[in-house]
């Protein structure tokens, strides 16, 4: 039977790839990732799940009569972490789908 052995290796190769690939998604989720915003005065920490997992907020940015400020100083750290997340997911992961043409984001 011709080619049986070019299967079979590529069968290996499938499987191996699949391990990478699991080994390196619990590792990114065992990561965590910090952003800040207002120089340091607000700082965001999230996991590679994209779960928000803390929040610090230094007492100093807390004016009752600027909450707008604290807002966006939060928004702007949590879109930066996520971003973070995102670039690192897909640094990592990139690897095993070049090639493959899949969608776009798929990691």
């Amino acid at each position: 039977m011709r080619g049986g052995g070019n299967m079979n290796k590529m069968m290996k190769q499938m499987q191996k790839m699949q391990k990478d690939m699991m080994k390196a998604q619990e590792e990114l989720q065992e990561m965590t990732f910090e952003a800040t915003a207002g120089g340091g005065m607000v700082k965001v920490v999230a996991n590679g799940k994209k779960e928000i997992v803390d929040i610090e907020i230094n007492e100093e940015v807390v004016d009752p009569d600027d909450v707008e400020m604290l807002q966006d100083l939060i928004i702007a750290a949590t879109n930066e972490v996520l971003n973070e997340v995102e670039e690192t997911t897909n640094d990592k992961m990139g690897k095993f789908t070049q090639g493959l043409n899949l969608p776009g984001g798929m990691f």
